[in-house]
């Protein structure tokens, strides 16, 4: 690319559960696939797709630029000197406040991911009812569309403390499904797929490995199937970069991202 990818571009990358669909050609052979920025240009705070006041009275310009420039400017300014500090960490082979920055990247991580996933949800005036593919997948979730309105509703008031209410697309089971998000963080950043997996759990290891998870770890890391990451890191790209740029959620059965 001439110049660097924006990292709204970016976070289309990621699919709250994004279809999953099939990129043709040795994955392997890819440079760098169409999309992906490269890890060393910050993340940047999207602009509203909107202007400020566009959203009134449902939401007042003078909150509008509060949230957007202040606290989603936060998470972005959070991730980037999370990412700054890992970097330093492992130039300096020190993975003494690792689980420290691994609680920090999720939270800002996540914060960044779901404002800009939520301006995207909103536009001034509102729309009409979906139709075509996503309304027949409301109606196949939910019954009708009525009833996701309402179901919708009552889980988004009724999250506790600080979260989010979301809809979100869940690839085994080739479903909408409503949820609630308290504590955005938990550790992950919302609308990743996996790509490779460790259970950490003790049923996994602890017969072999008593308590020496790093062993376990270790042993773990020289069994992967690199081949099948690989076709799920493609497939998850693809598949990210097809629906949510073009603001769809495909309801066709795809590949699970289990091989």
């Amino acid at each position: 690319m001439s110049e660097p990818i924006s990292r709204r571009t970016m976070i289309k990358t990621v699919g709250l559960g994004a279809a999953a669909l099939a990129m043709s050609g040795d994955p392997s052979a890819m440079a760098a696939p169409a999309g992906v920025a490269p890890a060393e240009v910050p993340y940047e705070l999207p602009p509203l797709p909107y202007p400020y006041n566009a959203l009134e009275p449902a939401i007042a310009e003078e909150i509008l630029r509060v949230h957007h420039d202040k606290h989603h400017a936060g998470y972005v300014n959070g991730l980037n000197a999370t990412l700054e500090k890992l970097k330093e960490a492992r130039a300096s082979q020190d993975a003494s406040n690792v689980t420290a920055l691994c609680r920090d990247l999720a939270f800002h991580g996540s914060g960044h991911v779901l404002h800009t996933l939520y301006w995207e949800s909103m536009t001034p005036g509102g729309s009409s009812p979906p139709d075509g593919s996503l309304g027949d997948a409301l109606e196949r979730s939910f019954s009708s569309f009525s009833a996701f309105r309402d179901q919708f509703l009552a889980a988004t008031k009724k999250v506790e403390a600080s979260g989010w209410g979301l809809l979100a697309y869940e690839p085994l089971g080739r479903r909408l499904l409503i949820l609630q998000a308290e504590k955005h963080q938990n550790l992950t950043i919302w609308g990743v797929q996996p790509l490779l997996i460790c259970d950490v759990w003790e049923h996994a290891y602890y017969l072999q490995y008593k308590n020496e998870r790093g062993g376990y770890v270790d042993s773990f890391f020289n069994i992967i199937n690199w081949p099948a990451v690989e076709r799920r890191y493609a497939s998850a790209v693809a598949g990210s970069l097809t629906a949510l740029h073009q603001g769809t959620i495909s309801d066709t059965p795809e590949r699970s991202g289990i091989h």
